[in-house]
């Protein structure tokens, strides 16, 4: 049994769903791991992690639109504002999505459906360099003599 652990670091775009899919399965790919699962945590509590259709774009900006009328900015209501206007709705967003995800590994593939994708989801109004765990763990590709 494997325990592969490390971080990426992830450039966003604002308030957007960043696909980190080939990352992912870059990690997977150098793990040598065949049957185990992959976990990914995000180090931040204003951005998240979803998994979600990769092939129509129409979908991301749906979601995106969603977020915008379920959390709007500028709610007085907000007390915690002192990063801005997106401060406490962006929490509010991460609060709703996902800080972790776990994902099987089979026959050294990561897991996903066909339409399924990896999205680092910056709920911020600029640009962030996020951080997220990958941890692998399985049992690794052994090479027969």
């Amino acid at each position: 049994m494997e325990i592969i652990s490390s971080d990426l670091i992830i450039n966003t775009s604002p308030k957007c769903l960043n696909d980190i899919t080939a990352k992912v399965i870059g990690c997977v790919e150098n793990s040598k791991i065949q049957n185990g699962l992959c976990s990914l945590y995000i180090k931040h509590t204003s951005a998240s992690l979803v998994i979600q259709e990769n092939a129509d774009p129409a979908v991301l900006r749906d979601i995106e639109l969603f977020f915008k009328k379920l959390v709007p900015e500028g709610n007085q209501n907000y007390e915690h504002d002192s990063e801005g206007p997106d401060d406490m709705p962006a929490h509010i967003r991460s609060l709703l999505t996902n800080t972790s995800l776990s994902i099987p590994i089979n026959d050294s593939i990561l897991g996903l459906g066909t339409w399924q994708g990896i999205f680092l989801y910056e709920h911020r109004n600029n640009s962030y360099e996020r951080k997220v765990n990958v941890n692998l763990i399985g049992k690794t590709v052994s090479i027969e003599k």
